[in-house]
């Protein structure tokens, strides 16, 4: 298997033979390990996001940063349910299909936005969870400080104004927020994460979920309770700590 050459689809005037030579032996090195680790953790992933209602059909996007030039995403098109690893497309930060059988997920875009502007993240989720979308259809955030646990993990989360999905649009309507946030509700669209590793970003999307369904149950209870300035300004403090020892070169910005 270390000796199997790696596949490259290259479209005329797209990348030059210089380039083209630089990848092979890049990806002859990469494609026994990494990368097909990354196309099996996304695969996983995925399914995931499937088996706990976070997508239906072939909604939701994951994708791994490869290097400083390179990611790998999960195909257009294609359920996330019977999404196999050898379906996954490498683009450059252009957005240009490098490599693939597939075309890459329509909402790249919103990735590479994200990639450029945290050096510190290496993986991107998207997916539409029931109750976290139906805040965000409804144009509410997840700002309220009701629970601690929630506050230390993902701090506020933001809700970015309505853009149509797979556009440019989309994902300048994202930039405020992506630089001191590592979850954002998109109006009437769905939810993005992000995080070092992809493991981090999908249980990020979980932890979204997860206080969507305990604000609306506070709701409906009709006694919501925040917790006070001194404890939110002690959490954050303890988070950004957190974040500063992970991240020492974006705490430095």
């Amino acid at each position: 298997m270390g000796s199997q050459k790696t596949t490259i689809s290259i479209k005329p005037g797209k990348v030059t033979e210089s380039q083209l030579q630089d990848w092979n032996r890049w990806t002859d090195d990469l494609s026994d390990s990494r990368l097909r680790k990354h196309s099996r953790d996304m695969t996983s992933y995925g399914r995931m996001l499937h088996r706990r209602h976070y997508v239906s059909g072939t909604d939701g996007n994951l994708s791994i940063r490869l290097d400083a030039s390179h990611i790998v995403t999960t195909p257009t098109g294609v359920s996330k349910r019977w999404m196999k690893p050898e379906e996954m497309v490498i683009v450059d930060m252009a957005g240009r299909k490098v490599s693939g059988k597939c075309q890459p997920s329509s909402e790249i875009q919103v990735h590479l936005t994200i990639y450029e502007m945290r050096p510190d993240i290496h993986a991107v989720v998207h997916a539409h969870p029931c109750t976290a979308t139906a805040f965000a259809a409804s144009g509410l955030d997840l700002t309220e400080p009701i629970c601690s646990e929630l506050v230390l993990t993902l701090g506020k989360i933001p809700l970015a104004p309505y853009a149509h999905p797979g556009t440019r649009e989309l994902s300048d309507a994202l930039r405020p927020f992506i630089k001191d946030h590592d979850a954002i509700l998109m109006e009437s669209h769905g939810v993005v994460t992000y995080a070092e590793n992809i493991q981090k970003a999908y249980l990020s999307m979980e932890a979204v979920e997860h206080c969507a369904t305990i604000s609306l149950v506070t709701k409906l209870l009709g006694c919501q309770k925040t917790l006070n300035e001194q404890a939110v300004n002690r959490l954050l403090a303890a988070r950004s700590k957190g974040r500063a020892h992970m991240f020492p070169v974006l705490a430095e910005q």
